[in-house]
């Protein structure tokens, strides 16, 4: 049969055609495997069956992983225990409409080892049903290129989503009512978590962690993370939006984030990270906090609205060090912190720095306690504090002047309504001097204070 050219435009045309002229019914009831591979009801799988459909479930997976094509699950409810994905599942609902709910077991859906898993447009719903420790509703060990994309998890009786030695991408997911933490990652491979909605955990936000202090390079970025909540307790373990552990080269980013019992973002030990942009309201210690033994903190233009302490970076007794406060507005400084943290932490500080640290271009409103704080007894080191605007602060800047204290340049600030001065040495937290703005003042030889504009 001879077909020239212009026949096989005119099928395509008249094809394409017909495709455009369906109705939208027509189009609905167009099965998914259409464009979708395989459809999970060719195994024997009931949409909406009260039975538990855990052994039909296994094999529909089991058998498209094998043959490497998608498996559709159409609309409906799903009765399951655990499932163990292969190397090359994929899963694919109807968003709002296809939901898997988890009858038990130490998660619902299970991985080890398996690769190239894409999750898409599914409700994985708990029950409540509590499960072990470490382990997440979604539970993926030693997996590369694992995506869980458009999906929704509610109701974990403990994680979320459980990720150790992965690659791959979590975004656009809704995660709720979670007796943990929505997301863990242990010792990311390259990750991106970005664009989901969190809200109601009892442990922390995303946990971002290693089992040893090293490059971990995962992007947190584009969240909204709500209502976290420390529910067992502890001096600032929990209660965290988003908490890096371990973790270097991490990047947090573009984050709304609201109500948390602790801090907005927490590295700890996490050198060269980058905590940029984020949008910060209603926490109840540090809002964004640097600790520990890091080198390399970027923390810049961000807001904070509501916080014990706006901005830390600390822990220069334990290398803490190396990194730049900019561009943020910080206001609405609370006097106390939670109960548990340490009796002697301060609060009502806008940002505490202590080595190797330039402050500048911020703005920083109603700090009952000071606007900026540089060290802390002797932990001190070679900090600039430059062209910020401090207003309503009980002091405007804190300088350490104890014996051993390192240097701190104070130069070019706009300070103003600070009754107990403009800049104010101290010892510890106490203020020790009067203020060493004002003319004939008292001189330390480790603190340069240039011209700053200072209004009563």
């Amino acid at each position: 049969m001879d077909i020239d050219r212009r026949h096989l435009i005119g099928a395509s045309a008249a094809g394409v055609a017909g495709a455009l002229a369906m109705s939208p019914d027509a189009v609905r009831a167009a099965p998914l495997t259409s464009t979708l591979g395989r459809d999970i009801t060719q195994y024997g799988v009931h949409p909406g069956s009260p039975d538990d459909q855990t052994r039909t479930l296994q094999r529909a997976i089991d058998d498209a992983a094998r043959a490497q094509v998608p498996l559709a699950l159409p609309p409906g409810v799903y009765r399951t225990t655990m499932l163990r994905l292969q190397s090359g599942t994929q899963l694919i609902g109807v968003r709002g409409a296809t939901r898997l709910i988890f009858n038990g077991g130490a998660s619902m859906l299970s991985g080890e080892g398996a690769g190239s898993i894409g999750l898409d447009n599914i409700t994985f719903d708990g029950s409540g049903i509590p499960l072990p420790a470490r382990r997440g509703l979604v539970h993926c060990l030693g997996g590369r290129d694992i995506r869980i994309t458009n999906c929704e998890i509610v109701g974990s009786g403990g994680n979320g989503i459980w990720f150790e030695n992965v690659s791959g991408d979590i975004s656009g997911n809704i995660i709720t009512g979670i007796a943990a933490t929505a997301i863990v990652s242990f010792d990311a491979q390259g990750l991106l978590v970005t664009r989901n909605t969190i809200t109601g955990t009892n442990d922390n936000g995303i946990e971002i962690l290693r089992t040893s202090i090293g490059d971990d390079g995962t992007q947190v970025l584009d969240n909204r993370i709500e209502d976290i909540k420390a529910g067992p307790g502890g001096s600032g373990q929990y209660g965290n939006a988003i908490n890096a552990f371990r973790a270097g080269n991490v990047i947090v980013r573009g984050n709304r984030i609201r109500n948390c019992d602790y801090s907005a973002v927490r590295g700890n030990s996490a050198s060269n990270i980058q905590i940029t942009g984020n949008s910060v309201s209603d926490v109840r210690e540090v809002a964004l906090y640097s600790e520990f033994a890091f080198e390399g903190a970027v923390i810049a233009n961000n807001t904070v609205d509501g916080a014990a302490l706006g901005v830390s970076v600390c822990n220069f007794n334990e290398g803490g060090r190396l990194a730049v406060v900019q561009g943020n507005i910080i206001r609405n400084l609370l006097p106390k912190r939670p109960i548990g943290t340490a009796p002697d932490d301060d609060a009502g500080i806008g940002i505490y720095v202590e080595a190797d640290t330039s402050v500048s271009g911020n703005v920083i409103e109603n700090a009952p306690s000071f606007g900026i704080v540089a060290g802390w007894g002797k932990y001190l080191r070679d900090v600039v504090i430059s062209g910020n605007v401090i207003r309503k602060a009980f002091v405007g800047i804190g300088v350490s002047v104890t014996p051993g204290a390192g240097t701190a340049l104070v130069d070019n600030n706009m300070i103003s309504e600070t009754p107990r001065g403009a800049v104010v040495g101290l010892d510890h937290a106490r203020p020790i001097t009067p203020d060493l703005c004002a003319e004939g003042a008292q001189r330390f030889a480790q603190v340069m204070i240039g011209t700053n504009a200072v209004r009563k």
